[in-house]
């Protein structure tokens, strides 16, 4: 992502589920510095902070997600897709 991305942002974010690789959904997540890295931002989904890093594909907006996400998976089918 090319754009800055700031503290208190939301953005969006494909999220492979950990125990089916075959099961992804768009997810929203708040841009937040870091609590354990000084200086540095994170992501935070689930009441879990991630560091961030270039291994996440992150969206402004849910229609630039949803748009990657069909790219990359085809349709969602019901209940693949949390948007």
């Amino acid at each position: 992502m090319s754009e800055e991305i700031r503290p208190g942002e939301v953005v969006y974010l494909i999220i492979r589920n950990p125990h089916a690789q075959d099961v992804a959904h768009v997810q929203q997540a708040a841009v937040v510095e870091d609590p354990e890295r000084p200086n540095q931002l994170a992501l935070f989904v689930h009441e879990t902070y991630y560091p961030m890093s270039d291994e996440f594909a992150i969206f402004k907006t849910e229609e630039e997600a949803e748009e990657a996400y069909t790219d990359a998976f085809g349709t969602p089918d019901i209940g693949g897709y949390n948007g």
